[in-house]
């Protein structure tokens, strides 16, 4: 299902379990809010054409999720984060793919199968089956 979701990024399926995801009661800190919206910037940042808007969407991305005490700072290790570093200089498209890669399959094991299994997951795919009986 992760898959599913993160594949069709651009798509409604995504931005609607994107709102789900952030709006389940303690999802912020019990499913690794900041993952999700890691990941979405990476796609977001992929899809830029520009290359002053690369310099500066890779400078926001690194400040926000990357660097040390980042506001929402990510779970990579020193060596995803020195690459990210250097690549700042230069930025590419696929400056953060490494670290992308690595919170995807974070969520993929951990954050969606906990989320799958919440009450407040449970609760809303409850309410949501009963209402298209009505």
């Amino acid at each position: 299902m992760m898959r599913h979701i993160l594949q069709n990024s651009v798509g409604r399926l995504t931005i609607n379990s994107t709102r789900l995801w952030k709006s389940c009661y303690g999802i912020k800190s019990e499913f690794s809010e900041e993952n999700i919206e890691f990941w979405l910037a990476c796609e977001d940042f992929r899809a830029t054409a520009s290359p002053d808007d690369l310099r500066w969407k890779a400078q926001q991305i690194y400040e926000e999720f990357i660097q040390p005490t980042a506001r929402r700072e990510i779970n990579v290790d020193h060596h995803i984060r020195e690459k990210i570093m250097k690549s700042l200089e230069e930025p590419s498209l696929s400056c953060f793919s490494e670290a992308q890669k690595h919170i995807y399959l974070l969520m993929e094991r951990d954050s969606c199968p906990r989320f799958l299994h919440s009450d407040a997951y449970l609760s809303l795919k409850h309410k949501s089956r009963s209402l298209w009986y009505i």
